[in-house]
């Protein structure tokens, strides 16, 4: 009897284990997850979203689809920083992926106002 309760007890820690590690869903820091997109509209002197918290794995990169009235440049406050500038209509900009953990502002300059805050973890 006490064989039997020892071989269930050691294939229910096995089974829990197993299953703890299966269910986790911990972003990859080697920036192989797919890009991170996020729509940007400029319209004036406004964009939305404005000023939005917005989660990211580190090393992940960030597509921002933007469309926009004028031409302009979106400015990156990682490490390095990125400066990245569009065009008039619609286009997409690549923010290469963040080793760093912590929140960064993504801007524009021209408005001077803040895009989103990428909180990579």
């Amino acid at each position: 009897m006490r064989r039997t309760l020892a071989a269930a007890a050691a294939v229910l820690a096995t089974l829990t284990l197993a299953t703890a590690c299966g269910d986790e869903e911990t972003p990859s820091s080697s920036g192989s997850s797919a890009p991170k997109v996020i729509k940007v509209t400029f319209d004036g002197d406004s964009v939305d979203p404005s000023g939005e918290r917005v989660e990211v794995a580190t090393g992940q990169d960030i597509e921002l689809d933007v469309t926009a009235d004028e031409a302009g440049e979106i400015h990156v406050h990682s490490s390095p920083e990125q400066e990245l500038e569009y065009e008039a209509g619609e286009h997409t900009v690549v923010i290469k992926g963040i080793d760093q953990p912590g929140t960064v502002d993504v801007e524009s300059h021209s408005l001077d106002k803040v895009i989103v805050q990428l909180e990579v973890r």
